[in-house]
């Protein structure tokens, strides 16, 4: 199995790279210091073709690849993490669960707008007393018989891209029922952006990701029609397993553009500082930190890259299993992300006091970086995962 992108593929990074520098790095710094989402790049990215990467054509999409996605969040994080996450969030949270479960009609109601950047959509998934262990969610949905619609009751918590301005919609998991074992039925439902009973809270103070927007949901007697259920009932843990599983092999992109961010900064300021009469670079307890720091950047891309190449294997019918998939994703986030953190903590050390300054990017990649190890999944659920990869008998 060949890790070397195809001369097709290195010819979009270039495309996103010029786009990243161009109408992203510019504006970087002033998003993050003002908090600002900045709605208007979402259209720019989807006339781009980034949001329609996994879409079929009759959607407006290109048909693509998740390598070809993965391309894109690395380019954008490794100059802005909150654009990245943005992209990441809108294509593997907001449009992915509807290509791989939602109807016809569901599909043609919302991917068109989503795939053009005209709109985004959000996952609900997590809950304010349920983060990693987001089986036991206790958001509850009935089917009232007299209106067949569903009506939800619960919070949500974490919610990327749920409350700009072009959300349209969020797809949330609630439970509907109990199954015959008595474990609790859960359902993914579509919940439209301004449906009544929807609120929307403000925006969190977030350490990082400050560009990025994201929310807590609350669901009081929120009704949607019956049909805006996806998928079939009861599939939801399927569901949002599934998801789960091409959102790490993203964040393990975001975190590979934030390392070798980091590490570009870091051995471009250690190759000029000089002290002692010197470049830093020229000592060893530099020079060797940042050696080792390009064998770990290098891993992670292997890593993230692989985990795409066999997604893309088994979307295309090959002889890949899913748990293939899964062990390889939750390998590539483990290693991205705290790579992505060490490389920050090593490239502030680098700058010195220089580093501690916000007009220096690699502060920013500092307060992103950490969140890396606690999204799709804490490090500590990534471990979980491969132990039981490997067979081991963990709880």
């Amino acid at each position: 199995m060949s890790f070397e992108l195809s001369a097709e593929h290195e010819d979009f990074r270039d495309v996103v790279r010029q786009f990243a520098a161009q109408h992203v790095a510019p504006h970087a710094a002033v998003w993050d210091a003002e908090h600002h989402f900045p709605a208007a790049l979402v259209p720019r990215m989807g006339a781009l073709g980034l949001f329609g990467l996994l879409a079929p054509a009759e959607y407006g999409g290109s048909d693509g690849d998740l390598t070809s996605l993965c391309i894109a969040i690395e380019e954008l994080g490794r100059v802005d993490q909150s654009v990245g996450i943005t992209l990441s969030a809108g294509v593997g949270l907001g449009i992915a669960p509807i290509l791989a479960f939602g109807s016809d009609e569901q599909k043609a109601r919302w991917l068109p707008d989503l795939v053009a950047g005209r709109a985004l959509a959000a996952f609900g998934l997590t809950e304010p007393d349920g983060g990693s262990d987001a089986g036991s969610t206790t958001t509850r949905a009935r089917l009232d018989p007299d209106t067949n619609e569903w009506v939800l009751d619960g919070a949500k918590a974490f919610i990327t891209n749920s409350g700009t301005p072009i959300t349209s919609l969020v797809t949330v998991t609630a439970r509907t029922g109990e199954r015959p074992d008595g474990r609790p039925e859960v359902s993914t439902i579509m919940v439209p952006a301004g449906t009544p009973g929807l609120v929307v809270e403000p925006p969190y103070r977030k350490l990082g990701w400050h560009a990025s927007d994201t929310h807590g949901l609350v669901l009081e007697g929120c009704r949607v029609p019956a049909d805006h259920l996806l998928g079939a009932r009861g599939g939801g843990m399927r569901q949002f397993l599934a998801t789960l599983d091409d959102g790490r092999i993203a964040i393990s992109a975001l975190g590979l553009g934030l390392a070798r961010a980091c590490l570009e900064a870091a051995c471009d300021y250690a190759g000029t500082r000089t002290a002692f009469g010197r470049p830093i670079g020229a000592n060893q307890g530099i020079s060797f930190e940042l050696a080792d720091l390009a064998v770990r950047v290098e891993s992670a891309r292997l890593l993230t890259y692989r985990a795409a190449a066999l997604k893309d294997r088994l979307r295309a019918g090959e002889k890949v299993s899913a748990e293939a998939v899964t062990q390889a994703a939750a390998i590539a986030k483990l290693a991205s992300s705290e790579t992505a953190v060490d490389a920050a903590r090593l490239a502030t050390q680098v700058f010195g006091g220089n580093g501690f300054m916000e007009e220096y990017p690699v502060a920013r990649f500092y307060r992103d970086a950490k969140v890396l190890e606690i999204g799709e999944g804490t490090s500590q659920v990534q471990r979980l995962v491969i132990a039981r990869g490997l067979g081991l008998p963990v709880d």
